[in-house]
C-alpha cells in the first residue's frame, strides 16, 4: 500500500480546496462488506493531476464530473484523477469495503452473549481509506454529511445529531469543517443514557450485555463529563464547537480512546463488569477529560501534519489530569500521572527508538513513519513538558496564549510554529528558547544532589547530566523526633537548574532527605545523596505527601533500570514500605514494577521464587491489613497481584472453588478468570475446566479469558495450537490475538517454549505484513518472548532487525522490546 508523504500531502493541500462530503453507508449487505457512495465537492486551484484513497473489496463506479473513469486504474489506494482542471469539481465513488476484526475502519463485532451486532469506526491516520474514498490528510478540511442504512432496531451514531427517517435510514446533521481522521459513525442497539447539558444533547452507549454496568455508573461519568465541560469553558474563550457529545463505549477497540468530534469512542472495558479500585475510576475519568480536551486542542485547531502529533496529545495529557483535579472529586492525579504515566515516557525515551516530543518534519516524512511517534514521548514526556513550561511560564499566560492559539486557527489547521509564536504573544520569556530546549531534544535529564555542611549551614549544589533548564521545587525533610520511620517537611524552596556558580544555603543541620523534584514538575530522573538515601531506606512510607512519595519510588525504579540499586533492594523497599502505603496508584505502580520487570525479567531464574515469596508475603499483609473492610480498592489490589505471584496454587485453587477470598471480596468474573489463569500456568488446571467457566461467563470478556488460559496451559498441544491460532490462521480478532499472546509466554515455561522463541521472528514479520498495523503492534508487544531473557534471544531479534524487512509498526516495536530485553541482560549482570 501507498503511504502518503509529507511532500505530497503538502503539494495537494496548495491544490485543493475540499468543500463538502457526502457519503451514504449501507451496513445491511452482508457480514463481509458493507456499500459505501461517496459524493466529493471540491475546487482545484490549477490545472493538476491528482489523486484520492481508497481500499476497497470492490471498486465499482467512479466518475468525475459526470465523467465515468475507470475502476481499473485504482493502484493499492490511489486512484488517479489525471487532467483536472482549475475550478469546481465532483467527484463520486461507489465502492463495496470489508468490514475489519482489527480495530481499523469499520470495525465488525458480534457478541457471544447474545448474538449482538456492532460497528463502529475508527478512521485515525490512514483508516478513512477502509470506510469512504477521501483526500486523507489533516489539513483537507471539509464538512461532512452522512446516511447510513442499517438494520432494523438498531440506532446510528455519528459526529453531529443523528436522525432516524424510518425504514432503517439516518441521517447525520452536517459537520463543521473537520478532518478525515476525525469522522465517525457507531451503529448497533446501542444500550443509551441520554442527557442534556449546556442546552447540549449528552449521550452514553454501550452494548446491551453492558446496560447494567454502564446504568450503575452512569451518573458517574456523566457527572465527570459535565464538570470537565464547565471547567473547560472556564478556561477556553472558544465555545464547545460541535452540536452534540456522545461517549461510546466499544468493544474491541485498540485505544484507549478516540477524540472524534461530539461521537468519542472508548474502549468498552470502561464500562466496568467486575470490581475495580478508585484509581481505576479516575483513570476512566481521566480519559473523558483528555478527550474532551481534545475537541478544542485536536478537532477545532488540527495539526497541519503528522510531525505535531505531540500537540493534540501532549496538551490532552496535561488537560485531562489538571482539569481533573480542579473540577472533579480526583484531586490526586498528578500521583497516577507520575507512577503510570512518566515512567513509559522516562522508558521510552531511553529506548534507540526515541525522538524529540517536536520531531523534525523530516524526520517524519510519511504516514508510516508517523504512527510511530504514538508512544509514551508524545504523551507522557509532552505532558511533562507541558507541565514544566506551566511551572516557568505561570498559569494565566499560559492560558493566555491557548486562547490566542484557538482563536487565530480554529476551524482550520496550525503548525509548533504557531503555537509557540501564540504563547510568546502572552508573556515576556523567551518562549522559542524554552521550545529548542525542551521539544526539540531527546533523552532524559539526570539530577544528583551533592550536600556540605560549614559554619553552622548546609550548602546544595546540583549536578546535571542533560541539557535542558529546569524549575524545580526542593524537599527538605526531617524526621520526627522518636520516631525515626516518620518524616515532616523543614521546607520546600524553589531552584533553577543550571544554578551557575551560585550554592544554596541554609541555616542549621542538613536535613535528613534532601529530594530534588519534590512536587514533580520537572522532567528528569532524580538521585539521592547517601544521607538521604539512608533516610528513605527507613523512612520512605512516613513520608507525608503521596506525590513526594511518588517521586521517590520513580527514583527508585530509575536506579534499578539502570543498574545502579540492586533488583532485590526494590523488592525488599515494597516488602518494608507498601504494608503502610495508603495511596492506591502507588500500590498497584509498585508491585506492577516488582512483579512484572524484576521479578520476571531482571532478576535470573535462581532469585526469582524468593522474590515471588516476598512479594506474596507482602500481599498477604496487605490482605490482612485490610480486613474490617476499611479499605476495599486496597484489598482488591492485594488480592489481584497474590494470585498474580502465586508460585503454589492451593490458596487460589481454594479460593477459586469457595468463590470468594475469605473474608471477601467474592469472586467476580474479573478475579475467576485472573486466578484461572494463574492456575493454568501452574498446570493446576485443564481445559475441561476452563471449558467450564467458559460456559458460565460466555461474553466477549469470557472469551479472550478463555484463550489467555488455553494458551498458558503448561502442555505441547496447547501451546502448538495457541501458536497456530496467532500466526498460521488470521481468525483471531485483535482482543482474541492479544489475549492468546499474553497466555503464552510464561517464566515457569521456559524450556517447555523454547523452540518458539527462535520461531517467533519469521511468524511475527509474516503475520504482521499479512494483517497490518493493529496485528502487527499486537504480535511485537504481547508475542513477544519477553521472558526469554537471553543473549541468544537478543541476537535472533537483532539479525530479524537487520535481514527480515518488518513493517514499520513491527519493527518499531521489536527495537524497543530488544533495547528492554539488552537492559534486562545488564541489570542482571551488574
Amino acid at each position: 500500500m501507498s503511504v502518503l508523504t509529507r511532500d505530497e500531502a503538502q503539494t495537494r493541500a496548495q491544490l485543493l480546496d475540499v468543500h463538502h462530503y457526502g457519503i451514504e453507508l449501507d451496513v445491511t449487505r452482508g457480514d463481509e462488506t458493507f456499500d459505501s457512495l461517496t459524493v466529493i465537492r471540491f475546487t482545484a486551484r490549477a490545472d493538476a493531476d491528482t489523486f484520492v484513497e481508497l481500499k476497497p473489496a470492490e471498486l465499482r463506479s467512479v466518475t468525475l464530473d459526470g465523467r465515468p473513469l475507470d475502476p481499473e486504474t485504482l493502484e493499492e489506494n490511489r486512484l488517479p484523477l489525471k487532467g483536472l482542471t482549475a475550478g469546481e469539481h465532483e467527484l463520486r465513488v461507489d465502492a463495496a469495503m470489508r468490514y475489519s476484526r482489527t480495530g481499523e475502519g469499520m470495525h465488525r463485532f458480534t457478541d457471544p452473549t447474545d448474538g449482538e451486532t456492532y460497528l463502529y469506526t475508527q478512521l485515525f491516520m490512514e483508516d478513512v481509506q477502509r470506510v469512504f474514498a477521501a483526500f486523507d490528510q489533516p489539513d483537507l478540511k471539509s464538512v461532512f454529511e452522512l446516511t447510513v442504512t442499517a438494520p432494523e432496531g438498531w440506532t446510528v451514531l455519528a459526529n453531529g445529531v443523528t436522525e432516524h427517517l424510518g425504514d432503517g435510514h439516518w441521517k447525520a446533521a452536517p459537520t463543521p469543517l473537520i478532518s478525515t481522521y476525525l469522522v465517525a459513525v457507531a451503529a448497533g442497539p446501542w444500550h443509551s443514557v441520554r442527557t442534556e447539558h449546556a442546552g447540549l444533547p449528552f449521550g452514553l452507549h454501550c452494548r446491551r450485555s453492558l446496560a447494567p454496568h454502564l446504568d450503575a455508573d452512569a451518573d458517574e461519568i456523566l457527572d465527570v463529563t459535565r464538570a470537565c465541560y464547565d471547567r473547560y469553558h472556564e478556561k477556553f474563550d472558544e465555545p464547545y464547537p460541535f452540536d452534540s457529545y456522545d461517549q461510546a463505549f466499544v468493544p474491541e477497540f485498540n485505544a484507549g480512546a478516540m477524540e472524534n468530534p461530539g461521537l468519542v469512542t472508548f474502549r468498552d472495558e470502561f464500562i466496568y463488569r467486575s470490581a475495580v479500585t478508585d484509581t481505576e475510576r479516575q483513570t476512566r475519568a481521566m480519559v473523558i477529560a483528555h478527550e474532551m480536551a481534545h475537541m478544542w486542542f485536536g478537532d477545532l485547531v488540527t495539526l497541519r501534519w503528522w510531525d505535531d502529533i505531540w500537540l493534540n496529545e501532549s496538551f490532552a495529557e496535561y488537560m485531562g489530569y489538571q482539569t481533573l483535579t480542579e473540577a472533579t472529586r480526583f484531586t490526586d492525579t498528578w500521583v497516577d500521572f507520575g507512577v503510570a504515566r512518566k515512567s513509559w515516557g522516562y522508558d521510552a525515551d531511553q529506548r534507540p527508538s526515541t525522538h524529540p516530543v517536536a520531531p523534525d518534519p523530516d524526520a517524519v516524512p510519511d504516514t508510516a513513519s508517523a504512527m510511530l511517534n504514538f508512544d509514551g514521548i508524545s504523551y507522557a514526556k509532552g505532558a511533562s513538558a507541558l507541565r514544566q513550561l506551566v511551572a516557568w511560564l505561570g498559569e494565566k499566560d499560559f492560558l493566555a496564549g491557548i486562547n490566542t492559539h484557538f482563536a487565530r486557527h480554529k476551524f482550520g489547521n496550525a503548525t509548533l510554529a504557531d503555537f509557540i509564536d501564540n504563547l510568546a504573544s502572552a508573556t515576556e520569556r523567551d518562549v522559542h528558547a524554552w521550545a529548542d530546549d525542551w521539544l526539540r531534544t531527546t533523552g532524559v535529564d539526570t539530577l544528583t544532589p551533592t550536600l556540605r555542611e560549614a559554619d553552622g549551614a548546609w550548602h546544595l549544589t546540583v549536578d546535571r547530566a542533560g541539557s535542558r533548564p529546569h524549575r524545580i521545587a526542593v524537599g527538605a525533610y526531617d524526621t520526627v523526633p522518636g520516631d525515626d520511620r516518620r518524616l515532616t517537611l523543614r521546607d520546600r524552596f524553589e531552584l533553577d537548574v543550571p544554578q551557575g556558580d551560585s550554592t544554596h544555603s541554609a541555616p542549621g543541620r542538613r536535613p535528613a532527605l534532601l529530594l530534588l523534584n519534590d512536587s514533580d514538575l520537572t522532567y528528569a530522573k532524580v538521585r539521592f545523596d547517601t544521607e538521604s538515601f539512608t533516610t528513605v531506606e527507613a523512612a520512605l512510607s512516613g513520608i507525608p505527601d503521596a506525590l513526594t512519595r511518588a517521586v521517590v519510588w520513580n527514583a527508585l525504579r530509575d536506579a534499578v533500570r539502570d543498574g545502579e540499586l540492586p533488583p532485590m533492594a526494590y523488592i525488599d523497599a515494597a516488602r518494608a514500605h507498601l504494608p503502610h502505603e495508603t495511596d492506591l496508584a502507588l500500590v498497584q505502580g509498585v508491585l506492577t514494577f516488582a512483579a512484572t520487570h524484576v521479578a520476571n525479567r531482571f532478576l535470573g531464574p535462581e532469585q526469582r521464587p524468593t522474590a515471588l515469596a516476598t512479594l506474596t508475603d507482602l500481599c498477604r499483609d496487605l490482605i490482612r491489613r485490610t480486613e474490617d473492610g476499611s479499605h476495599p480498592g486496597l484489598r482488591l489490589i492485594a488480592v489481584r497481584h497474590h494470585i498474580d505471584v502465586a508460585a503454589h496454587p492451593d490458596t487460589i485453587s481454594a479460593w477459586f472453588s469457595e468463590g470468594t477470598v475469605p473474608g471477601g471480596p467474592e469472586l467476580d468474573p474479573e478475579l475467576r478468570w485472573r486466578i484461572l489463569s494463574r492456575l493454568a500456568v501452574l498446570g493446576a488446571v485443564d481445559d475441561a475446566v476452563i471449558e467450564a467457566e467458559l460456559h458460565q461467563d460466555p461474553s466477549a470478556t469470557g472469551q479472550e479469558g478463555a484463550a489467555r488460559c488455553r494458551a498458558a496451559l503448561p502442555d505441547p498441544e496447547a501451546k502448538r495450537a495457541a501458536w497456530d491460532a496467532m500466526f498460521a490462521t488470521d481468525d483471531l480478532s485483535n482482543y482474541l490475538f492479544t489475549a492468546t499472546a499474553q497466555g503464552f509466554w510464561q517464566p515457569e515455561q521456559t524450556e517447555l517454549v523454547r523452540a518458539y522463541v527462535e520461531r517467533y521472528w519469521a511468524d511475527a514479520v509474516a503475520v504482521a505484513e499479512r494483517r497490518g498495523p493493529a496485528i502487527a503492534d499486537a504480535a511485537g508487544r504481547w508475542a513477544f518472548p519477553a521472558s526469554a531473557v537471553t543473549t541468544d534471544t537478543l541476537t535472533l531479534g537483532e539479525t530479524c532487525l537487520r535481514d527480515a524487512d518488518p513493517i514499520p509498526a513491527l519493527r518499531r516495536k521489536l527495537t524497543d522490546q530488544l533495547d528492554d530485553l539488552a537492559r534486562a541482560l545488564r541489570v542482571r549482570q551488574a
